[in-house]
């Protein structure tokens, strides 16, 4: 038998656990007796009431047919696209935004990528990650060779942070934490006291946030968003976006990062320069897309951000609703942000289902119905359920849901149903 010196990385393998991952394993147990409806992947573009603003097409179109934007664009974006995205992000800020002070990239799981390994290079580094959350994180954190430590969101208590348990994480080697707001995938919004309160928290602990804002204003509750980069006079923040979400476009691909540092300490202690070292070995948004960030920022009206808004109201509201129909399924906060919800199965109520994944596979299989298995965002024996998608079809895949747990459900479940 030949010998060769080379392998696959099987770190990768153990890494690579992600929403398209889990999205392609369910496609392949589907029935094909019915049509499929997707309550798994949050696409804002799945919901035909949904469409980009005319805006973004025409600042696009405008700047790829001026012939001025077939070239590379300089490292860290072109200067109006940075200026423009600064300005959009100082309208909720005490503390303004430069120019310098952002860097664009090919979406925000590009930001991702350039945040983890530029900032991490301590050795024995770790970063604390909010349980649930978004995978990609910790996917890319394993790939960096970097330890993670999840700290809980307390579903009882709106999905807001256990501080306490957040403080019993953090050691010398802790360099930063993580959060998501409005977060995918528990469907809150922080408020203004819970966010200085973990910003306080950070700021003791010695270490900085990165705030994945990237469902920035899809807040339709009670509380309205509040940017992370507010407190950062408290403690640095590392600002994540894109304009995927609340411009119907995720399929753009433009994002950014965004250093809310008014007392220069990412100067001080190199972050800002391994950021941009790390920005030198990446590759660049299209460069007539960066040169059309600034009208799109500008020019789309505060109507199409509000039609948008009430049409992801109506349908998280109609998902709450429905949810207290279906056995053995609790949710227990009302959607007020983002586009996805978490709900936790009573398995002691289902019969012939191991866990959530089971869960996910047999539900694929007989109903034609997908939705991501909570252990995929941290939390096992729950689901994560996107509601981006139009009322019917969010109405159709809660019958199925419904069908299949009245199906499953002890014979005592079904009695009372």
């Amino acid at each position: 038998m030949e010998k060769w010196k080379f392998q696959g990385n099987q770190g990768l393998k153990s890494s690579a656990v992600s929403v398209r991952g889990v999205f392609n394993v369910l496609m392949q147990s589907i029935s094909k007796e019915k049509e499929v409806v997707h309550l798994c992947r949050v696409d804002p573009t799945d919901n035909p009431l949904f469409s980009a603003d005319p805006v973004a097409a025409h600042a696009v179109s405008t700047a790829a047919h001026s012939g001025n934007f077939n070239g590379y664009p300089p490292t860290f974006g072109l200067p109006q696209a940075r200026r423009a995205i600064a300005e959009y992000l100082s309208r909720d800020l005490p503390n303004k935004l430069s120019a310098e002070d952002v860097y664009v990239t090919v979406g925000a799981t590009q930001a991702i990528e350039i945040i983890l390994p530029s900032v991490f290079a301590t050795p024995g580094a770790n970063i604390l990650l909010p349980r649930p959350g978004f995978p990609q994180y910790e996917t890319r954190a394993a790939l960096c060779g970097l330890e993670v430590r999840h700290f809980d969101l307390l579903p009882n208590s709106s999905w807001e942070v256990d501080i306490d348990s957040l403080e019993a994480l953090a050691d010398d080697k802790t360099m930063a934490m993580v959060l998501i707001s409005p977060s995918n995938p528990c469907g809150n919004v922080f408020t203004y006291q819970h966010l200085k309160r973990v910003a306080e928290t950070a700021r003791k602990l010695g270490i900085f946030v990165i705030s994945d804002e990237v469902y920035a204003h899809i807040a339709f509750g009670s509380n309205p968003f509040v940017p992370m980069g507010v407190f950062s006079s408290i403690v640095p923040v590392i600002t994540l976006g894109s304009i995927s979400k609340r411009w119907i476009i995720p399929g753009w691909r433009f994002g950014w990062i965004a250093t809310c540092d008014p007392h220069g300490i990412f100067q001080k202690t190199g972050i800002a320069a391994n950021i941009e070292s790390y920005m030198e070995i990446t590759n660049d948004p299209p460069t007539f897309m960066q040169a059309a960030i600034p009208e799109i920022l500008e020019r789309t009206n505060d109507e199409f951000y509000s039609k948008n808004l009430d049409i992801t109201r109506e349908a998280a509201n109609a998902l709450y609703e429905r949810f207290k129909e279906i056995p053995s399924l609790i949710c227990p906060h009302k959607p007020d942000g983002a586009m996805a919800v978490m709900v936790q199965i009573n398995l002691s109520q289902i019969e012939g289902i191991a866990d959530d994944v089971d869960f996910c596979v047999k539900l694929a299989k007989e109903e034609s119905l997908l939705i991501l298995p909570g252990v995929i965002v941290g939390l096992k024996n729950w689901l994560r359920v996107s509601f981006g998608l139009e009322r019917s079809a969010i109405e159709e895949g809660l019958n199925r849901l419904k069908a299949f747990c009245l199906r499953h459900a002890k014979m005592s479940q079904q009695i009372s149903a």
